[in-house]
């Protein structure tokens, strides 16, 4: 038993990592998209990063077909490319251009800490739809969770702060339809995290860049800008998403939002740096609040319990 769970260590530090490295990278992309937004559009940003990451992922999803591996020979159904492209839509066109709106007036760490309600609404989602009840922890995280975000939020709200909100808002809900739906490939390994990556990418990101075209035309910017985007679409975009979408293979999606509820505090120390954004000692608590009850709204009870309840 002791070989077995040493074995079972040794192939959990992979995807462990993977989801640890997605973290942090996703700390920085905030501070990212908040110094693009002082020379273009938020539809503009958002689609500009997510299609070029796609451009780039089109080599990597050609090779991935030509290597025979199993999961990539047969062609995508027409349920498989629905549900790729309602995880696309959600995830890039709608929870990004809400976010990037709201980080027109919110500082990066508020739009990071707003994020790491989103294991509330898979809860919930994952309820209904996967038939996973929520604990008693689940529930106490989320009391605890929605009042450390209340408490953040509360000082110096002005008048143009609770549209910033209520786009976080639709933000956060629309974020927690993309895991719901890659649990479900994860579970019978249909589709690798390649074409888990690109395809939505694709969709999503070329909704949005089109909306954009339409709504803000060219976007004019100057060098060090397009360098920014660039480096959001590889990294914090390309690479962070083939690790997220790996790591979900492994781990479960609850296994890996506890993971990236470390995020909000990258951000907060890398805007600090960038930005000055200072954050006041009520804040720091609240965020700690926030990250302790969307941990608490993850916890379930160990199958090691779970047979000792069952006399197995």
């Amino acid at each position: 038993m002791s070989i077995h769970a040493h074995s079972h260590d040794k192939e959990s530090f992979l995807p462990v990592g993977e989801a640890l490295i997605s973290a942090v990278i996703w700390a920085s992309s905030f501070v990212g998209v908040k110094m693009v937004l002082a020379y273009t559009g938020p539809l503009s940003a958002g689609g500009l990063r997510y299609f070029i990451a796609f451009l780039l992922s089109i080599p990597l999803l050609a090779m991935k077909r030509r290597s025979g591996a199993r999961v990539s020979l047969p062609p995508l159904t027409r349920n498989e490319w629905l549900q790729l492209a309602i995880m696309g839509i959600f995830q890039y066109t709608i929870a990004n251009a809400a976010l990037f709106f709201a980080l027109k007036t919110v500082s990066a760490t508020s739009g990071s800490l707003a994020l790491s309600l989103v294991p509330i609404p898979v809860v919930i989602i994952s309820a209904i739809f996967l038939r996973e009840r929520p604990r008693g922890l689940q529930l106490i995280g989320v009391l605890v969770a929605v009042g450390g975000s209340l408490l953040f939020f509360s000082p110096g709200i002005d008048a143009q702060r609770p549209i910033a909100l209520g786009a976080l808002g639709v933000s956060v809900v629309s974020f927690s339809i993309f895991p719901i739906l890659a649990r479900r490939f994860a579970r019978d390994r249909s589709l690798d995290s390649i074409t888990l990556t690109s395809v939505p990418l694709g969709i999503g990101g070329g909704i949005m860049l089109v909306i954009a075209l339409i709504v803000e035309g060219l976007p004019r910017m100057p060098l060090a800008a397009w360098g920014i985007i660039m480096g959001l679409a590889v990294v914090n975009t390309l690479l962070a998403y083939l690790l997220y979408n790996h790591s979900m293979q492994h781990l479960t999606a609850v296994q890996v939002n506890v993971l990236l509820n470390l995020s909000p505090i990258g951000t907060a120390l890398i805007a600090w740096g960038a930005l000055g954004e200072r954050l006041t000692s009520v804040q720091m608590i609240a965020m700690l609040l926030v990250i302790i009850g969307a941990v608490l709204t993850q916890r379930r009870t160990p199958p090691q319990v779970i047979d000792i309840l069952q006399g197995d």
